[in-house]
């Protein structure tokens, strides 16, 4: 009955991956896999667990690296959230500094600023550079 329990566990961790979608998980279950057949093979309870954490780290750096490089391959990365606005253009709504101002960006109002020592007036086109929390650092576009 005893491989019952690692075949259960690595049903738990591909459940659990699947909600995560980054491929630890699933190198975890494929070592309990590798823990159950010790257990079949008649291995003690401690050498199932070293085999099972062997197993495991294993595919954790070898498998795993290349399973995402070939997912990367045939799917291209798609950023989302803040990280999706660097490179779009906005424009400015009020003065921005290297302290502060604010622009419109995908239809709402962010706070921006720049990096370098200039001032930036309201209705100049502006392109993100990169998002620092919730400001967005910008540039002028004619700068670029």
């Amino acid at each position: 009955m005893g491989w019952l329990w690692w075949i259960g566990g690595a049903l738990a961790l591909g459940i659990l991956e699947m909600l995560s979608l980054d491929l630890v998980l699933a190198m975890f279950a494929g070592g309990a896999i590798a823990g159950a057949i010790a257990y079949l093979f008649g291995a003690s309870v401690p050498v199932q667990f070293v085999v099972a954490a062997l197993t495991s780290v294993l595919l954790l750096f070898t498998l795993r690296p290349w399973l995402l490089r070939h997912l990367r391959d045939r799917m291209p990365l798609v950023e989302t959230n803040a990280a999706a606005l660097v490179g779009r253009e906005a424009v400015v709504v009020s003065t921005v500094t290297g302290e502060g101002g604010r622009v419109k960006l995908a239809g709402e109002v962010w706070s921006a600023r720049v990096d370098a020592a200039q001032t930036i007036p309201p209705g100049t086109e502006v392109l993100v550079t990169r998002i620092d929390g919730a400001t967005a650092v910008i540039a002028p576009v004619q700068g670029l």
